[in-house]
């Protein structure tokens, strides 16, 4: 499997993969892995903002994107939920994927791809993934979930420089 070509985005895409990013950093400053993840309405809406807090919680299915699904979906109807974007610092993992495709969200925008991101965590077991895109999920979705990325890749990569050991 190799590394996708980096995608441009628009000025909006832009801005909210950034506060993804953002919140990925929080998340590595209070001890957790550094993944980040904004739920935003097409109107521009921000629904939800969340970070992974797998260690502070001791959650394993607190990832960013799960947090922000369980914020946004509650106080969220499906047809906004449908037209909203949910801004990734990387590519989604498999569980984070079917969360998204629950939630009914119609479009997903990540920074570091996941295989980008195994380079830099390395082969440690503890460490390992489901290789499988999010977009393999995406494709099995009755209902259209677009995907953008990787994006932004100098950015979202900086979170994770230094944090995963070898």
């Amino acid at each position: 499997m190799s590394s996708a070509a980096e995608q441009p985005l628009d000025e909006r895409d832009g801005r909210y993969l950034r506060l993804a990013i953002g919140w990925s950093a929080t998340a590595r400053e209070r001890g957790n892995r550094p993944f980040g993840a904004v739920i935003v309405s097409s109107a521009g809406e921000v629904l939800a903002e969340a970070y992974c807090n797998t260690t502070e919680t001791g959650d394993c299915t607190g990832h960013a994107e799960t947090q922000a699904v369980r914020q946004a979906s509650p106080r969220t109807s499906r047809e906004v939920m449908k037209d909203a974007t949910l801004y990734s610092s990387a590519e989604p993992c498999v569980m984070c994927a079917g969360a998204i495709f629950w939630s009914g969200i119609g479009r997903v925008v990540f920074g570091i791809d996941a295989v980008r991101l195994r380079v830099m965590r390395g082969e440690r077991p503890e460490q390992r993934d489901a290789e499988l895109s999010c977009r393999d999920v995406f494709a099995a979705s009755p209902h259209a979930i677009e995907c953008i990325g990787p994006a932004l890749l100098e950015a979202s990569s900086l979170p994770h420089r230094g944090f995963w050991k070898t």
